[in-house]
């Protein structure tokens, strides 16, 4: 996911309250919290933060320097050590060895193909330890084909507007976002308008469980609702914990 021009402004409005579920839900299913764990796609480190501060050993890795340099910030800020690598999660041969890697926000949903994401799992499986865990989430098809197609959501304060908007994409179980912020600017007494598309792309949950075994994942377990509820024909968002 890359946020190349309103990292900051993205980091503001996030729903705070998804950091602390996803929190929740490593905590559930990661007891060790001295062993070493990598956050994929760790954006503005504001979960990792959380992680850190509940006693977990976590890096952040992310591709976008923007946001790593948020994370920074907000770590600093918190008074929390938390080492930062910037990469592309297609790659993870600079690194060493994890006991937990995780990756959440539906981030393996921008990967652009079935190819890249299997190349995700293999760099993922290379570099876990023994009895390692990988713990992901993905939004399903459901959400791709009923709930996004024709969404909109607009904010607005003093100085600033937000608008999102959703439509189907051109492959199965994708979707494009608008996004457009208006950011008031004092010196010209207008508003600068800045905007970026963002695609997302998703797969049946077959698809998922047959590239996790050719990564070479033995167990999959999947759930809804942060780990609290079983999927069925209308879960939003899989989440997933794998072992080798």
């Amino acid at each position: 996911m890359i946020y190349q021009t309103f990292a900051k402004l993205y980091d503001e409005l996030f729903d705070a309250e998804l950091y602390q579920e996803w929190r929740d839900f490593v905590e559930r299913n990661v007891d060790d919290h001295n062993a070493p764990l990598l956050e994929l796609a760790c954006g503005a480190g504001q979960l990792a933060i959380l992680l850190k501060q509940a006693g977990y050993d976590v890096t952040g890795f992310d591709l976008s320097e923007e946001m790593l340099s948020l994370a920074d910030q907000h770590a600093r800020e918190a008074d929390v050590a938390l080492p930062l690598i910037q990469g592309n999660m297609l790659d993870l041969s600079e690194l060493g060895q994890y006991q937990t890697v995780t990756c959440f926000a539906d981030s393996l949903c921008y990967l652009p193909d079935e190819a890249a994401l299997l190349q995700t799992f293999k760099q993922v499986a290379e570099h876990l330890s023994n009895q390692g865990q990988f713990l992901f989430d993905v939004i399903t098809p459901y959400q791709t084909d009923t709930v996004y197609p024709g969404y909109m959501y607009n904010y607005r304060d003093e100085d600033r507007a937000f608008l999102w908007s959703s439509e189907s994409d051109e492959w199965p179980h994708s979707v494009v976002h608008d996004l457009t912020f208006f950011i008031y600017n004092d010196r010209k007494a207008a508003y600068d308008e800045v905007a970026e598309l963002h695609h997302e792309r998703t797969y049946e949950l077959s698809t998922y469980n047959s590239l996790l075994a050719k990564a070479g994942f033995k167990t999959v377990n999947v759930t809804a609702d942060f780990g609290q509820a079983q999927p069925d024909s209308k879960t939003t968002r899989w989440f997933f914990v794998c072992s080798l």
